[in-house]
């Protein structure tokens, strides 16, 4: 056996059908019980704790204890961006487990990755932004630039401060599943959607389980403004 990070383990937790539901499930970026992801999954909760311990023992979810109940959610926007990555190519193989459904051109238009915006909006905001020179992507590394700092001040009220953190990168490109192309994750990508939801331009789906971002009227107009121009 070769030394080095075991693909095989990772990928035999994320490769169970009931586990990939469960994640699948938290990657709207909820925190979800082990009795709603059993839902989810379509087992019984004593066969979701089970699964679940799996999970954890292996860094992909992370437990959060509130009163008497017990939730888990992903650990971070890097195990979103590897769930987010495979949707991808399972799309693109064809390895698809249900016919499109009606609601599916909102999920492709906008949605929830983990904690930031994906989708063709989510696209298209990073085309705007690399674009515009506000940020400068070299494969997968994004970063901001003095123009974008002072562009997200002005604009979105976005201060430097906003964006530190000891662990998660400012800037980081997502691989969409549905566009086949980057989005923008990390720090930027969660606080500009946080403010999508301040500002009353977008928000989540109400429906259990759902990733669902819809834009508002007003915020429709805003986000044209400041991103509308960007497609590579």
């Amino acid at each position: 056996m070769k030394a080095g990070p075991d693909i095989a383990m990772v990928a035999s937790l994320v490769g169970d059908p009931a586990r990939a539901n469960m994640l699948t499930a938290l990657m709207n970026g909820r925190a979800l019980t082990a009795s709603e992801l059993a839902q989810e999954a379509g087992i019984t909760p004593q066969t979701a704790s089970s699964h679940l311990s799996k999970l954890e023992a292996g860094g992909l979810v992370a437990p959060e204890k509130q009163g008497r109940h017990r939730y888990y959610r992903l650990t971070d926007d890097d195990v979103a961006g590897v769930l987010e990555g495979l949707a991808g190519l399972a799309a693109r193989t064809g390895h698809m487990r249900v016919r499109t459904g009606p609601k599916d051109p909102a999920l492709r238009r906008a949605r929830i990755c983990y904690d930031h915006l994906a989708g063709d909006l989510g696209v298209q905001m990073l085309d705007s932004l690399r674009q515009r020179q506000l940020v400068r992507q070299k494969k997968l590394d994004i970063e901001l630039t003095t123009e974008g700092a002072r562009f997200l001040a002005k604009h979105l009220q976005i201060s430097p401060d906003m964006l530190s953190h000891p662990r998660r990168p400012v800037c980081k490109a997502c691989l969409d599943w549905s566009e086949r192309r980057h989005h923008l994750a990390g720090m930027l990508g969660a606080t500009l959607m946080q403010r999508f939801a301040e500002l009353k331009w977008a928000t989540r789906d109400a429906t259990p389980g759902s990733r669902v971002v819809n834009f508002t009227r007003i915020g429709e107009k805003q986000f044209a403004a400041l991103f509308g121009n960007g497609r590579d």
